[in-house]
Formats: structure tokens, sequence, C-alpha cells
């Protein structure tokens, strides 16, 4: 019964549902889709059918990694569930753990719309959202009650009119307010949606930012691992840099890479990229300097410390390329819009053959 299922639901998904969600606007589709699984979910037995349809729990799956245990090494990335409203729902899909953010301290609208954009013949995304979210209050009131099982990252900014001279304030306020409800921190320096953001991954000021959250984690009593995102723009040296602050700081990991602002090697007419203007891409135009940037700072590193890796995974294959590139963990975004939730199994079910 449970192949047929995954089968149809499959098939449900390429045949009906995505094609409806691309009749909308990229950012009017999120919403929908948030606002249909929260009434479908409340249904009695919804969660279990899911759960039976796209979940797989095998003890092969699981893997320790800055000392938590993930039941697969499948998670969702940061920026589908940026208040953390539907983190518990997106779990039943199969995911090992989900990412909630990118949260700042006080809510912000983001950048104008249109602000998402598709590319179909990349299979890739634009974004140029601008850390939208309600604030990190808000995050912390709907974490307060979750349910245990499921492991929730926390990707934390700082608001767009805080200077960068007082950004670690910001960053301070989000990792207080969070870290009793969360199992990880993620430190976004790498958005190149807010203004001067990235000018936070050089050298001086990121030393001080993840010392400084270092100090916080020692004071509270229980421990959470701290990680890094970073672009993947960065060049060998600015890699090198990352390296050395990782490990003086003694943070715990990278999450490689972000979005990119290149826009080379595009299948999309040029004309359309320049008329959608800035943004970061996601999706398959990323895959390949991710797996670079990954392979580069696993090797260089000598895996001294853990990597998730995510950017333009579409499919098992790519999963896998990352993890042999040096990841622990990977994440998916923009190939769950583009092939659907199953992709979360069939990732886990060739991680099982892999192994072998």
């Amino acid at each position: 019964m449970e192949p047929c299922w995954s089968k149809f639901a499959t098939q449900m998904y390429h045949i009906f549902i995505k094609p409806l969600l691309f009749l909308l606007s990229p950012e009017t589709a999120h919403r929908t889709t948030v606002s249909i699984l929260k009434v479908i979910m409340v249904i009695p037995g919804s969660k279990m059918l899911v759960k039976s349809i796209y979940g797989i729990h095998d003890i092969r799956l699981e893997k320790e990694v800055f000392g938590i245990k993930f039941p697969n090494p499948i998670g969702l990335a940061a920026g589908f569930d940026k208040d953390a409203e539907l983190f518990e729902e997106l779990g039943c899909f199969g995911f090992g753990f989900v990412e909630v953010g990118t949260v700042t301290p006080k809510p912000q609208s983001g950048n104008d719309k249109p602000r998402l954009f598709r590319l179909p013949q990349d299979e890739s995304l634009i974004n140029r959202m601008g850390f939208n979210n309600h604030g990190v209050e808000v995050m912390a009131e709907r974490l307060k009650d979750r349910k245990p099982g499921l492991i929730i990252g926390g990707n934390i900014g700082k608001n767009k009119l805080t200077p960068n001279e007082n950004a670690i304030e910001d960053y301070e306020i989000s990792f207080n307010a969070l870290h009793p409800y969360v199992d990880y921190f993620v430190v976004n320096v790498s958005s190149p949606n807010t203004p001067g953001l990235r000018e936070l991954q050089e050298k001086a000021p990121l030393a001080a930012l993840l010392r400084k959250l270092k100090e916080l984690d020692a004071q509270m009593g229980s421990h959470k691992p701290i990680l890094l995102k970073i672009a993947p723009d960065l060049t060998n040296e600015q890699l090198d840099d990352i390296i050395d602050i990782i490990q003086e700081t003694g943070t715990d990991g990278v999450i490689a890479t972000n979005t990119t602002i290149s826009r080379e090697e595009l299948k999309t007419p040029k004309d359309k990229i320049e008329s959608i203007g800035n943004g970061g891409l996601s999706g398959k135009a990323v895959r390949a300097r991710s797996t670079e940037v990954i392979r580069y700072i696993a090797e260089k590193s000598n895996k001294a410390f853990s990597i998730i890796g995510v950017g333009g995974i579409h499919s098992p294959e790519d999963a896998i390329e990352k993890l042999e590139a040096g990841a622990d963990l990977v994440q998916i975004y923009t190939g769950f819009i583009y092939e659907g939730p199953s992709l979360i199994k069939r990732i886990n079910k060739a991680l099982l053959q892999w192994k072998k």
C-alpha cells in the first residue's frame, strides 16, 4: 500500500499541484501552500498519513553531528518557514530537521514586491526578500510549545536599518530569545539582500560576532551549536579566513552555501535576467559552486568542523555529491519546490543504498 500511495502523491504533485501553483506568482504560491497545509494538517489522521507516505524510519539513516542525533541527514533550509509557523507540518514530510528564519530582532516587511522570481529553464529561483519576518518575539512564542522529536535550527540575522557597527547587538537579541527553544543556531551574514550584510563576513567583524555568541552560549547553562552560513561567492582566500575564524572561535560548523549573486551559464534569456534585477540565485544553477565550496572547506580544514551542504539539490545524486564532497548533512529548498516533497524520501532511499 505505501509504495502505491507514494507514487500517487508524486504524480499528483507533478501533474496537478505544481502546475497550479506555478500559475500563481511565487510569493502567492508560497502563502497559498502554507495556508492549505495548515488547514489539511488539522484533519484527524492527516499528519500520520503524510508521515506514512513520505517518511522513512531506519536506524541506518541516523547521524550524530555537533552533538545532535539526526534521524536522517536531510533538512529543510531556512527561508521556507521564516516565522516558525509551519515547522511541525513540514516535519511530517520526512525531514530530519527544519531550519526556521531568517529572523531579526524587530519585525520588518522586507524589500518591495515583486521580490521572488522563478527561472523554470534553470530550475532555479531569484529572491530579494530582504529578511521579511514578524520578529524574534513572535518566533520564540511559537516555538515555546513545540513537541519534542523534530530538530529545529534557528537562523538569525540583523535588521536592515541596524548599522553594521551595531550588528552584534541584533544577533545577541535573537540568540538570547531563541536559545531555550531551538536545537542549533545559524548566523546568517551571507544574504545578498540586506545592504552591507556580507561585509560582516570580513575577518575582524565576523570573529567578533562569533566570539560574542560563543560567550553567550557558555553563560546559558545548556550548549547550543552555532554554525555560520556563508556565501558561494567568496574567494579561496576568504574561505581560508573563514576556516581560520571557525577554528579560532570554536564555532561548530558552516552551512555552505547561501544564494549567489552570479548569473553565469544560465539558460534563461539574458533580457529576462536583467529585467528581474538584483537578488540571490538558488537552485540547480548554484549546485556546482556550492559543492566546490564544500569540498574546498572540507579539504583545507581536514574536516575539523561540521558542514551542512545546501545549494541545487534536486535529486538523490545531488545530495550524495554534497556528502561525498565533505558535507555531514544536507538541506533542500528550491529543489523542494521544483521536485515536491517526494524528493526527501527519494534521497533517503538512495542513501540507504549508498551506505551499503
